[in-house]
């Protein structure tokens, strides 16, 4: 990959096509878990009279998507009240929708600005923007799956079954440092 570069009003840069196919199959699996996730929500009539979308109440089993989909409140680890369930149940049903929009909508825009066979990316500061969430989001789907935390060393032993796939974890972190660079230049 180039480094990302400021040209006026939008940023550029050129990818290979082994990291365009990376970075486009890694953006359609977060979008895929998502927009499986959006289609758990439930529906009723409510929701169908007023337009007002509600998502599920529980937070979602799978690891990653519990990473993506955070609580909206945080409740009590040791004894959790019933008043705190509840809120935490509304508040997830209330927005999650809506950030499910904003996450599948900027997975949206990759796929359709990240040319398939490598090749110059020019992306405006909007599309740039979505570029960001969207690596954050692979980021942190990514960096769930493999248990990234601060006493991660950089390299893994060869027998270590996350070693291949830490240099990709790094490799989308310099992407989105490089990216935030240029955008802010």
């Amino acid at each position: 990959m180039k480094p990302w570069s400021r040209d006026g009003d939008e940023v550029v840069t050129e990818l290979e096509q082994h990291e365009s196919g990376l970075l486009r199959g890694l953006v359609s699996q977060i979008n895929d878990m998502l927009m499986a996730r959006a289609e758990e929500a439930p529906q009723d009539e409510l929701s169908e009279l007023t337009g007002i979308r509600t998502g599920p109440a529980t937070a979602p089993d799978d690891p990653i998507l519990s990473r993506l989909l955070p609580d909206f409140h945080r409740l009590d680890a040791d004894q959790p009240s019933k008043e705190d369930m509840d809120s935490a149940a509304a508040l997830r049903s209330l927005h999650e929708p809506t950030l499910l929009d904003m996450k599948t909508g900027v997975a949206a825009i990759v796929l359709d600005t990240c040319p398939r066979d490598g090749g110059p990316v020019r992306l405006s500061l909007e599309q740039a923007d979505a570029w960001l969430s969207a690596l954050n989001d692979v980021r942190l789907a990514l960096g769930t799956a493999l248990d990234v935390d601060d006493d991660m060393p950089d390299e893994l032993p060869d027998d270590d079954p996350r070693a291949g796939h830490l240099p990709v974890y790094h490799w989308l972190t310099v992407m989105q440092e490089e990216l935030i660079h240029a955008m802010s230049t």
